[in-house]
């Protein structure tokens, strides 16, 4: 029996060995799960995928700059038969016969001015782009945040399930002992009643710990892109918090993506206020033609023309669309910045909530260890106390309960002090591979940004698509 107890003890404390400990030898570490999430994670990609697709918005502004260049050609078949006079003394004119008029031109149209609409259509492109990358900052903490939740909590169902073996191994042999006692005439038929109903009720929490662990199992393999293996224990990252709460407020009004997105999203809708104001100005453009002709006319065999229009156009009244535009992105930047206090006081109480559970964590391992000790002790004193005829053997299956408890609260709480310091991480808004100091390549989305920004033309993608 000494033996299954020292068992259960091993498996209960199995997450703190994390703090005491190095990793054994070829197992999964939380840090390579975090990286697998991070490389692979659909969800994620997809969203660099969006990132991607967001940064076209700044070339298709910029195109407003560049000259349009169109090619026109024609031809035909045209048959004329005319019969006219002309002059005072009628003379008889008559053309009949058939042509076939062809016809080849180039014109280029360059905007001169558009009341800077294409200035703020590039400045409000570029800061969906930003907004675009701080969205996908946003998406990589979480998918983080629940990578290293899913590695802690199979950890603590792992150990829960060794722990409700290890206590069912125990009360198999509590009703054997039992039953020899009744044999015996020691103890009563009651006693060998309670050992059966707590040896049941040991099962059915095997039986619900096997079944947390399951579905854990499939979250694990959803989430990480793998099934667990051989999983070394995790530990907290308190090293890459601030010292105090108001340092870790103070970082997340500043640092958390979901701030900084907010920001970029005053500053699109600033400039779509900027662009709906400049279609109430002048427009001013020059455009350069030349064509090149072949019998449009029966005498006429060739002709060539060029020419250069410059064009004002200067907008009175255009059934009111305009006005009501720019009153409406008015109502549009006053939500967005109503939308940026709301972000900020949400992400302040998420700090606020977040390091409140890593110092209530921190506790309560200490007070859960304290309790499986205080337990193990009173289990050995209740078995010795029986032995004598001082305790019943209600009172060894009380205190056999009680030490399981304790050992799956130790479990829980080892798992809760992990977990609520990435999510400390999360809320200042540093979970991210380079502060975690992740062995994997850290996607840049400014590369991809560079490489189609000042694009004139093409249409494969970067990456040869």
């Amino acid at each position: 029996m000494r033996g299954v107890k020292d068992f259960t003890g091993a498996a209960a404390a199995v997450l703190l060995m994390a703090l005491v400990g190095p990793a054994p030898a070829l197992a999964d570490t939380i840090e390579a799960a975090l990286v697998r999430a991070y490389q692979g994670n659909p969800q994620l990609n997809a969203q660099r995928a969006q990132v991607r697709s967001t940064d076209e918005n700044v070339p298709q502004a910029l195109s407003g700059y560049r000259p349009k260049v169109a090619i026109t050609a024609s031809a035909g078949y045209q048959y004329l038969d005319s019969l006219s006079t002309q002059g005072a003394t009628p003379n008889t004119f008559e053309d009949h016969g058939a042509n076939a008029p062809r016809s080849a031109g180039i014109t280029a149209t360059q905007t001169l001015y558009n009341g800077n609409q294409t200035a703020n259509k590039t400045r409000a492109a570029e800061s969906q782009v930003s907004g675009a990358r701080e969205a996908l900052r946003v998406l990589e903490q979480g998918v983080l945040l629940n990578a290293a939740t899913i590695y802690m909590d199979y950890l603590r169902d792992a150990a829960i399930v060794e722990v409700q073996k290890s206590n069912t191994r125990v009360l198999e042999q509590t009703l054997k002992q039992t039953q020899d006692r009744f044999n015996v005439g020691e103890v009563t038929r009651t006693d060998v009643a309670q050992s059966e109903a707590q040896l049941a009720a040991g099962r059915t929490q095997q039986l619900q710990a096997e079944s947390n662990l399951t579905t854990t199992r499939s979250n694990f393999r959803r989430i990480i892109g793998n099934e667990p293996e051989a999983l070394a224990p995790g530990s907290p990252v308190d090293r890459f918090l601030p010292a105090t709460l108001p340092s870790a407020v103070e970082l997340s009004l500043t640092d958390n993506p979901n701030v900084t997105a907010a920001m970029f999203g005053i500053d699109v809708n600033f400039l779509q206020v900027k662009v709906n104001e400049g279609a109430l100005l002048p427009t001013l453009t020059a455009q350069v033609a030349v064509q090149q002709s072949y019998e449009q006319l029966l005498t006429t065999y060739r002709s060539f023309g060029a020419s250069a229009i410059a064009q004002l156009t200067i907008p009175v009244y255009q059934g009111g669309a305009e006005y009501s535009l720019i009153r409406q992105s008015k109502e549009n930047l006053a939500q967005q910045r109503l939308v940026l206090e709301q972000t900020r006081d949400q992400t302040r109480a998420n700090t606020v909530t977040a390091w409140g559970q890593l110092v209530a964590g921190k506790a309560q391992v200490a007070s859960a260890q304290s309790q499986v000790t205080a337990s193990e002790i009173a289990l050995n004193g209740v078995r010795e106390e029986a032995k004598a005829g001082q305790r019943t053997t209600l009172d060894v299956l009380n205190a056999q309960q009680a030490l399981v408890n304790a050992r799956v609260a130790l479990v829980t709480a080892q798992h809760d002090r992990v977990v609520a310091s990435y999510s400390v991480l999360n809320a200042v808004g540093r979970l991210s591979p380079i502060v975690l100091k992740l062995p994997t390549t850290t996607y840049d989305p400014s590369v991809h940004y560079q490489q189609v920004r000042d694009s004139w033309a093409g249409v494969r993608t970067p990456d040869g698509r």
